[in-house]
């Protein structure tokens, strides 16, 4: 029997999710939202670059996508400019009695200790009302450091530190939104970009702190945070947009929980807009780039995770990653019991089912 599912968002992510639900046997799309009057009234086929038509055509009106009756809606539409947006669609999703699984707003990954008391509450109460789950993951925040970081440690007799790094070159990232106006690349070095604002970081990502302290049963003391930035030596062009001598063209970031004066869970980002940019800085294993996690321990760690793609670079194959996430979940967290879940509380999402003969 398949489940009845709605599209929220056909971005960068959003696409490639819609064209799963399109083509997988599992589902039946029933709607599509988009943020856009030059997308509504297209057919979903065509959002997602297919070429046979679905009968869905695309819509701005979230009421007129719940009321389709969707057991499950998939949302990737864009919240690190809109946050409290986002987070009352999630609201008015769940309460309507409808589950949600998420790449956005990332810190929905796992939100205790990171949101304030009186965000959260509105959620998990309109997931108590409407007896909904609501999932939120991806890759980073996600798997390459939830679930996989907690597959090693358990098979640790002890754990010191884990550290997870994702080491990307950002340049065929297309989506200058959040290339510009979210991490400040091209912008002035005197100037502060919303991501490195105060708390922006750890609001972002510590999620991903939070919930691997969860996991290995630790209460830390504090949540820091740390980055650094390296301007460009000369003038170039990314997928975005343009790059001008002496702006921000790469950077670096921690977010650090703290336990006894140590760093016992870390997350970091070595970003580059191109590859031979601070060599000092960590490399990744392939070119391009990589999620790299980092045990220390009895035993210790060291995984490098490569994506690639027939059908495109680094960047590609992470959205497809992200957006197969969610979207592999669905089931699982119609299944959950309701309110807010995560890695830690939904059993192994095996692929079963999507065995395909190239």
């Amino acid at each position: 029997m398949t489940i009845r599912v709605a599209a929220i968002g056909t971005g960068n992510v959003g696409r490639h999710a819609l064209t799963q639900l399109i083509n997988d046997p599992r589902f039946e799309l029933t709607a599509v939202w988009v943020s856009s009057e030059a997308k509504a009234g297209k057919d979903a086929a065509e959002l997602a670059g297919l070429p046979d038509s679905t009968g869905v055509l695309a819509t701005t009106d979230l009421d007129a996508v719940l009321a389709t009756g969707p057991e499950c809606a998939v949302y990737t539409a864009m919240a690190d400019n809109r946050l409290t947006e986002a987070l009352e669609d999630y609201r008015r999703i769940l309460a309507a009695g409808i589950n949600v699984v998420g790449s956005s707003a990332v810190f929905l990954q796992y939100p205790w200790g990171v949101l304030p008391d009186e965000m959260v509450a509105p959620i998990e109460e309109a997931a108590k009302a409407g007896n909904a789950s609501v999932f939120v993951n991806g890759i980073d925040p996600g798997f390459a450091n939830d679930l996989l970081p907690m597959a090693l440690a358990g098979t640790c007799q002890s754990v010191e530190q884990i550290r997870c790094m994702e080491i990307i070159n950002y340049d065929t990232y297309d989506s200058a939104t959040v290339m510009f106006d979210v991490m400040g690349f091209g912008g002035s070095l005197d100037e502060t970009p919303m991501l490195l604002m105060p708390g922006v970081l750890s609001l972002a990502w510590g999620s991903v702190v939070r919930q691997l302290a969860a996991g290995l049963g630790l209460e830390l003391d504090e949540v820091t945070e740390t980055h650094e930035r390296v301007p460009a030596p000369e003038a170039f062009d990314i997928a975005s947009g343009h790059i001008a001598e002496g702006t921000t063209a790469a950077i670096r970031f921690e977010v650090r929980g703290m336990k006894d004066g140590e760093v016992a869970v870390v997350l970091e980002h070595v970003t580059r807009l191109r590859d031979d940019l601070c060599p000092d800085w960590p490399q990744p294993a392939q070119p391009g780039g990589n999620y790299r996690i980092e045990i220390t321990g009895e035993p210790s760690y060291a995984l490098d995770l490569c994506l690639s793609s027939p059908n495109g670079d680094h960047n590609h194959a992470g959205l497809v990653a992200t957006a197969a996430r969610v979207v592999n979940a669905i089931p699982a967290v119609i299944d959950a019991t309701p309110g807010i879940v995560t890695a830690l509380d939904l059993p192994p999402i095996t692929g079963k089912g999507l065995y395909a003969k190239r």
